[in-house]
């Protein structure tokens, strides 16, 4: 049976960041100071927490396609800029649109009293 070989340095150190460990975790199990780990293993530290927050993303909207109303929320505010208020510049146009409305209504009104008060005045003059 072959002996299995370790994963070069670089490598592990990407996987445990891939894992969410914290830098100040890795540096302790790898007996690294931090700031050592940080300065010569910054590049793997990224792709490691790069490669979590595209797993946590996938399994976000893996969830959220199955039916969980929550995450189709929040990944709809991420991602599509929806908000939880509704602008309220709507009803104001309505009002407007409502009152000039019934203004004609009323000025119609005037003007088809005045002509039956017209025909009155006429049919009392004959």
């Amino acid at each position: 049976m072959k002996a299995k070989k370790e994963a070069p340095l670089e490598k592990q150190i990407e996987k445990l960041a891939s894992f969410g460990l914290t830098n100040k975790e890795i540096a302790e199990a790898l007996g690294y100071d931090e700031n050592t780990l940080k300065r010569n293993f910054e590049i793997f530290l990224t792709k490691g927490k790069a490669n979590l927050k595209q797993r946590l993303k996938r399994k976000q909207i893996q969830i959220a396609l199955g039916g969980n109303v929550s995450m189709l929320i929040w990944l709809g505010k991420q991602y599509l800029e929806q908000k939880d208020k509704m602008e309220e510049s709507g009803d104001y146009n309505l009002n407007v649109t409502r009152t000039i409305l019934e203004d004609k209504l009323k000025e119609k009104e005037s003007v088809i009293s005045q002509q039956s008060t017209v025909g009155n005045r006429q049919n009392e003059r004959c």
